[in-house]
């Protein structure tokens, strides 16, 4: 049993960079595919792909590296809120990551959106993790 799905992904996902692989493989869930899209649109991963087998499915990311250097795209991702503390944020007090150049995943009213989308929102929420 898996008391903490997001912590799940993130550590999926840095495995299979650390470990070089081209695809992870992780089970489906809404905010998954939220954090996924968001990853997508930011250009931390090359594609991604949902499949919708039996009740749960499966998200399918094929994960971006540089083409001479072979480095991965993503380098940190850091968990921040967790169910034992959960970390809320107001507009005002928005955290940036590496100075801005890296992003905070945050769940919001308006959605699973960057600390970017919500300054210009003027939104706050809680910060689900740190990707750079």
């Amino acid at each position: 049993m898996i008391t903490d799905p997001i912590a799940d992904y993130l550590t999926r996902v840095r495995n299979a960079v650390s470990a070089k692989h081209r695809m992870v493989e992780i089970p489906a869930s809404n905010m998954k595919r939220d954090i996924t899209k968001i990853l997508y649109e930011k250009g931390y991963i090359l594609n991604y792909k949902f499949e919708d087998t039996g009740n749960q499915g499966n998200i399918k990311i094929a994960l971006k590296y540089h083409p001479v250097s072979k480095l991965p795209a993503i380098s940190t991702m850091e968990r921040v809120s967790r169910p034992g503390l959960r970390k809320y944020v107001n507009a005002n007090e928005l955290p940036r990551v590496l100075n801005g150049l890296g992003i905070a995943v945050l769940s919001t009213s308006a959605g699973v959106i960057t600390d970017k989308e919500a300054s210009k929102l003027n939104v706050g929420g809680e910060v689900i993790c740190y990707i750079s």
